[in-house]
């Protein structure tokens, strides 16, 4: 057992020695030089939270009223890391870890206390409503379609939000609707379709503005295999023909597997790793599976 373990933590010793700068790029080819845009930028982020605490009991309520207690919670501890146009990047890591307060900070729905953040040369801090126009997000457990409504209403309906014409919105719809398979239950209210129908209806709602950079939370979540690999099939030839950079936080390993080429794992608020996942798997050699590395890299952590 301590031979495993000492073992383990050396493989994740060698990552850390190992892992790619904040600012250089995980791909470049040999002998060949290009010009990368990012279209993520993050240094040295933080976020703290105040929490206030209360003891049991009436007394411990009267307390808090008189003189409260607030504790001081770091979520996000000097985080830094770059996103290429056009990437697919799994952002992953245990519950707590701070994944979703990121993701709130790169979209401008929370300030930062630290750190610079731009997302497509967009301080969301400062123009969140031009940034906006330019992303898309997909919470698998949230929706944001108008269930009475058709998901052709729908559509229209943010259409008209993000400024497109009648004609555009015609357009896109007809495209999407064709890419997507949604003929067949374009005009049924939203509250009657599948859950697989209703993931589908939420990413082309996502995408009817035609943003450069789609952040997807848990996009798969309670579809069965057959429907999750359908979805995982049409994010990557969206990708792959409207050059789409994909922000993806998920704890299914099929999803991070089959869509994304790099992995960022985040843990009590810092990276911990930053690699290809071509190259976590070459070096976990004795792990048969992706989900068995990255256990093993929780709960290194975990115990560090």
């Amino acid at each position: 057992m301590g031979n495993t373990r000492g073992c383990m933590e050396q493989r994740v010793l060698f990552f850390y020695a190992n892992k790619v700068k904040p600012f250089e790029s995980a791909y470049s080819i040999k002998g060949e030089e290009r010009t990368v845009m990012q279209a993520i930028t993050v240094e040295n982020l933080s976020k703290t939270f105040r929490v206030k605490r209360k003891e049991k009991g009436m007394r411990g309520s009267i307390k808090a009223i008189i003189h409260p207690h607030t504790e001081e919670i770091r979520a996000v501890k000097g985080v830094t890391f770059t996103v290429e146009e056009g990437e697919m990047l799994a952002f992953i890591g245990p519950n707590g870890a701070g994944k979703s307060t990121t993701i709130k900070m790169l979209t401008g729905i929370l300030y930062p206390d630290g750190g610079r953040v731009e997302v497509l040369g967009i301080d969301p801090t400062k123009k969140r409503k031009q940034l906006a126009y330019q992303i898309g997000t997909v919470f698998g457990q949230k929706e944001q379609l108008w269930t009475h409504l058709t998901p052709n209403d729908n559509f229209r309906f943010f259409g008209a939000i993000y400024d497109l014409s009648e004609c555009e919105t015609e357009e896109r719809i007809e495209e999407l609707s064709e890419r997507f398979a949604l003929k067949d239950f374009i005009d049924t209210p939203v509250r009657n379709l599948s859950l697989g129908q209703r993931i589908r209806c939420e990413i082309v709602a996502s995408l009817i503005h035609k943003p450069k950079v789609l952040f997807l939370d848990e996009p798969t979540i309670g579809l069965d295999p057959v429907v999750k690999e359908n979805v995982r099939e049409l994010i990557k030839q969206m990708n792959r023909e409207e050059h789409t950079t994909i922000f993806l936080t998920s704890h299914d390993v099929g999803d991070i597997e089959k869509l994304c080429r790099r992995i960022i794992i985040v843990n009590d608020g810092q990276i911990v790793l930053d690699d290809s996942v071509e190259r976590l798997k070459r070096h976990y050699q004795d792990k048969r599976a992706l989900e068995e590395i990255i256990v093993d890299i929780y709960r290194s952590e975990g115990d560090g």
